[in-house]
């Protein structure tokens, strides 16, 4: 049996979490490709340490196998993502329940994210089972706009 548990991020988090994001079975970025994008592992511990970027992560045995963020300021889901072989259990599901909450706290009455427009893509899938509505809106990438409404 395995140990699951959820805690709040913490700014050490973050160099594993730029890991693990490179090893996601879909829409895997590199810490190459999350630097050219200004993303590093002191910009993303400082978001944490400052409340900007806050988060959750899910630990199996003590080891860190996935993780949630929002941005405080806008109410956008910043990224989910799991260790492949972590899947199917939940996890990001509640990863991703942990952070809404954490947003509906701060007064979001709305909180939304950018989603692949691919419908082969288990993302797509994922978050419209979960509620989550295209506003009809695309990101800079060509990622569609999902909000959820939470009032």
């Amino acid at each position: 049996m395995t140990d699951l548990t959820f805690r709040p991020a913490l700014p050490d988090d973050a160099a594993l979490c730029l890991t693990i994001r490179g090893l996601t079975r879909e829409n895997a970025f590199s810490e190459e490709a999350l630097r050219a994008l200004g993303i590093t592992a002191e910009s993303w511990s400082l978001g944490i340490q400052d409340g900007s970027c806050p988060g959750f992560v899910a630990c199996v045995d003590g080891q860190r196998v996935g993780y949630c963020f929002g941005d405080r300021d806008t109410g956008e889901i910043v990224v989910l993502a799991l260790l492949p072989a972590h899947e199917g259990r939940g996890i990001g599901k509640t990863l991703l329940g942990l952070m809404v909450g954490k947003l509906a706290r701060q007064g979001f009455k709305r909180v939304f994210l950018a989603c692949s427009s691919d419908p082969t893509v288990r993302s797509y899938g994922f978050y419209r089972y979960l509620g989550w509505v295209p506003t009809g809106e695309r990101d800079a990438f060509g990622d569609d706009i999902l909000e959820l409404s939470l009032g």
